[in-house]
Formats: structure tokens, sequence, C-alpha cells
């Protein structure tokens, strides 16, 4: 039994340890989009209350999301311009999809 032990180093101690398949195949963290709207659990779009080129202060609704049957309110994150939306009323989404992409706008 011949298997190869990964090292690691975690808070300056160094670890052997076996990787399973399942973890080699894993997919990769990506660090997130701050400028990207994505859905983080499966829903309908019910409502959009942007259309592209609109500008929106922080706060303001972007759309509502029904997930489990109930409503969320999707709110800008920060001040901006809408770019791109890629979702219309009706839309099933499933977990992890963009609904809307921003642009900062320093004017706004």
């Amino acid at each position: 039994m011949s298997e190869k032990l990964e090292k690691f180093i975690l808070n300056g101690v160094e670890y052997k340890t076996r990787l399973t398949e399942k973890w080699k195949n894993r997919k990769k963290w990506e660090e997130p989009n701050p400028m990207e709207l994505v859905s983080h659990i499966p829903g309908t779009i019910m409502k959009v209350d942007v259309k592209e080129g609109q500008e929106v202060k922080e706060g303001d609704t972007l759309l509502i999301l029904q997930a489990m049957k109930m409503n969320n309110k999707m709110t800008a994150p920060f001040s901006g311009k809408i770019k791109r939306v890629n979702v219309k009323p009706g839309d099933k989404l499933p977990k992890g999809a963009v609904m809307i992409e921003m642009e900062d706008n320093e004017t706004v």
C-alpha cells in the first residue's frame, strides 16, 4: 500500500494526509465578483425592477426571487449602473446563476 501522502501547512504546522478522488476533482473556490448579482439558492424570478443602463443607489430593489415559497428582495450592494439584466419574470434559476451585472459609476 504505497499511497502518496500530500503535505500542507496550516498555521505554521505541516500535516500529511491522503486526499480522496472526490476532493481532488472538486470545483475550486473562486473569489466572488462583486459586480455580479448571483442566485445563492434555486428559485423563480417574480419581478425585475431595473433595466439595462439604469443608475441605482445602494439598497435599491433590483428584483424579487421566489425561493422555498418566500419572496426574496434582491437589492443593489453599492451605487452604480446596471450593465446587463440576464433574467426576466418567470425564469427558473439554479443556484449560482448570474442574474444582474453591474458596473461602478462615480456620478451616481
